[in-house]
């Protein structure tokens, strides 16, 4: 479990595609802190530490499935060699819950429409499947990229949040565009609440 609060960029500095997809993702965790089979959110997408080791710079492999790549943004675009990553490592217990409860298992992949200045912060516009568009709702969590986010307003299948500077400048959302792709999963209450009233 995570809790959508970034605490590292990562980059992807190797890929390599035999059977499964695996990565090798530049840190500034301290590799020796990281257990092999650990799980880290890397754009929201957890995954399973293999190898780790710090030459020249600290990095940790993992190995992803056809599944989670139809699934997530890495269906678009791969991931290339240079991509920037918000990463999380998993909750742990004591630690503190600053965002929101976040699993790290994608429900699909939303779409950047818009962009704008609103005081110092930007009002960032999304179109979400409209499958997943009935999980989303005002002032509910959604997380972006792996990034807890509070929903400012919801029209059909598109909504809006707002990222504050200190957000831009410490996670990748600082280099995002509109036509971006990003990871979305919807909060797992909204997901109960509304499997609940389908029953009823």
């Amino acid at each position: 479990m995570f809790t959508g609060i970034i605490t590292d960029m990562g980059e992807v500095i190797a890929a390599r595609q035999a059977g499964d997809l695996t990565l090798r993702i530049a840190t500034g965790y301290d590799p020796e802190g990281i257990d092999i089979g650990a799980s880290i959110a890397c754009d929201g997408v957890c995954l399973t530490v293999i190898a780790r080791g710090a030459d020249p710079r600290p990095w940790f492999d993992v190995q992803i499935s056809a599944e989670t790549v139809a699934r997530t943004t890495l269906g678009r675009d791969g991931w290339p060699v240079g991509r920037r990553l918000n990463l999380e490592r998993a909750l742990r217990v004591g630690d503190e819950l600053g965002g929101h409860i976040v699993s790290g298992h994608v429900d699909g992949v939303a779409d950047i429409i818009a962009m704008q200045p609103e005081g110092d912060s930007t009002r960032v516009t999304f179109r979400a499947p409209d499958a997943l568009a009935r999980f989303i709702a005002p002032k509910g969590s959604v997380a972006l990229n792996g990034t807890s986010l509070t929903v400012n307003e919801v029209d059909g299948a598109e909504f809006g949040v707002n990222l504050i500077p200190h957000t831009m400048a410490v996670t990748t959302w600082g280099q995002a565009q509109p036509g971006d792709a990003v990871n979305l999963e919807v909060d797992t209450m909204a997901r109960y609440v509304a499997r609940l009233r389908e029953r009823g």
